[in-house]
């Protein structure tokens, strides 16, 4: 059974991203599934840090919006989630010319606070990065 209370498609999340930091490193959504979704990034000159690595609030850009995306889409209508607090582990780096890939799975889905584990790996399957992302759901406000 699937936890998407307001589901959506990977395209319908691209047709959104010209012109914001998704779209600027170019962050795909690739899969939803019934209880994860997944991205993936590139590491290319705009995302690198002067070492040739991906730099690592570059990581936390990737895991905060897949984070992001599974809470707004697991919140009732009518309601939206804001990032309360994020947190990464860097634990191997990230060498430029390879894709940063994302799973994001629940920890837990409250009413009011949502809690997303988010694990970066590399194209060889090492994971580098782990994350957690907390956010808080509230009521849309109307339109005045």
């Amino acid at each position: 059974m699937s936890i998407w209370r307001q589901p959506t498609t990977p395209e319908e999340i691209h047709a959104r991203t010209p012109g914001s930091v998704n779209g600027l490193l170019d962050i795909r959504i690739t899969e939803i599934g019934e209880d994860f979704l997944r991205g993936e990034m590139p590491v290319d000159e705009r995302h690198i840090q002067p070492f040739g690595i991906l730099h690592g609030g570059v990581s936390v850009v990737l895991a905060e919006t897949l984070g992001s995306l599974g809470s707004m889409m697991a919140c009732d209508p009518g309601f939206h989630a804001v990032g309360l607090e994020v947190n990464a582990n860097h634990l191997r780096p990230m060498p430029k010319g390879g894709r940063a890939h994302g799973l994001c799975t629940p920890v837990r889905i409250g009413r009011s606070v949502h809690v997303w584990n988010i694990e970066l790996r590399r194209d060889d399957g090492e994971l580098f990065c782990v994350s957690r992302l907390t956010t808080a759901i509230i009521e849309k406000r109307k339109p005045e």
